[in-house]
């Protein structure tokens, strides 16, 4: 399957040449738009300007001194009912004080079981008309229920489909299972953590190394639907995804947001340098925590995750369904 990578227009330029090593430091209380990607499974790859498979760009080149870049990451919201409506506006509340420019959208899009077609009704119910009021894009990953299987499946299929629906959205960015793009100092690596999950490992493993060597951004951000750790029912990354995340995400991305787990959670990362967040509370009905991971923040609730990276210190709030702030720490690298 060879997936046509969507080229943005709009280059916002980064902070620096080189990041330094991740000293993260809890403070409580407080580019271009390139995009590469490859698509699912263990097939061809699309990247850069489509030839190369796994092939980066630059990364986004360093520049003037750029604003604090803001944005949202919820998942596990594709219901089309009142919790996913109730979400959506208090998004738009927190959006509309604080600023955001993007929101990372972390799978589980259409419950129970993906799209069937690219004329699907669920693109409209449960994506285009909960988010109508919200003016940026929504940089999307897939779960294991867009995968279909009633969240057990393997349909690659159904995801050529979400990945097709970029060419019919204005709001909806997804342009290969898997992908890269950068905004102000970061860059943002979509994991397809289902196929991981299953132990499809060989093409993600491959991909990703080029597009750290290519990423000069500070801050380097991952996101996928399935967590490394959790105290969720689903608990920490399988036996498949475990070695992935091991080489690829600990120590190497400063940041992974994940959500599968339908609650909030900020943990205790094992991994020096590295930051575990769970923001899994985007509609579906609530997991309970009964992990045993440390965690600075955890609670079964509704409601998103709201972020600032501004120069070296990244910033996450904790939002629940009627927009009430709930948690709030900083790290500094």
């Amino acid at each position: 399957m060879n997936t046509p990578v969507l080229t943005q227009t709009r280059w916002l330029f980064l902070l620096c040449l080189a990041c330094a090593p991740n000293a993260s430091t809890p403070l409580d209380g407080a580019g271009d738009d390139r995009i590469s990607g490859a698509d699912g499974g263990e097939g061809g790859g699309v990247s850069g300007d489509g030839t190369d498979p796994g092939a980066g760009g630059d990364g986004g080149a360093p520049a003037t001194p750029a604003v604090p870049l803001r944005f949202i990451a919820l998942g596990d919201a594709g219901k089309g009912d009142d919790v996913q409506y109730q979400v959506a506006d208090a998004m738009g509340r927190v959006c509309a004080a604080n600023g955001c420019e993007f929101a990372l959208y972390l799978g589980d899009n259409f419950y129970s079981d993906g799209v069937s077609e690219i004329d699907d009704a669920q693109f409209e119910e449960k994506f285009e008309l909960p988010y109508a009021a919200l003016d940026f894009p929504f940089h999307v990953v897939a779960g294991n229920h867009d995968y279909g299987g009633g969240g057990g499946g393997f349909d690659e299929w159904r995801i050529a489909l979400e990945v097709e629906y970029t060419g019919h959205s204005d709001k909806w960015t997804m342009p290969a299972a898997f992908y890269t793009f950068a905004e102000g100092d970061a860059t943002f690596f979509a994991l397809d953590t289902t196929a991981l999950d299953w132990g499809r490992t060989t093409q993600q493993a491959a991909w990703i190394p080029a597009e750290f060597e290519a990423a000069l951004t500070t801050w380097k951000i991952g996101f996928g639907h399935h967590p490394v750790l959790s105290n969720g029912s689903h608990g920490n990354a399988n036996d498949n995804f475990a070695p992935f995340a091991d080489a690829s995400i600990c120590g190497q991305m400063d940041v992974y947001l994940s959500g599968h787990d339908h609650n909030l959670q900020w943990l205790e990362s094992d991994c020096p340098g590295t930051e575990y967040l769970v923001s899994g509370g985007g509609g579906a009905g609530t997991y309970g925590l009964d992990g045993d991971n440390p965690a600075w923040f955890e609670e079964e609730t509704n409601g998103f995750l709201w972020v600032e990276i501004d120069g070296r210190t990244f910033t996450g709030v904790f939002y629940d369904a009627d927009g009430n702030e709930l948690f709030r720490r900083s790290v500094t690298k």
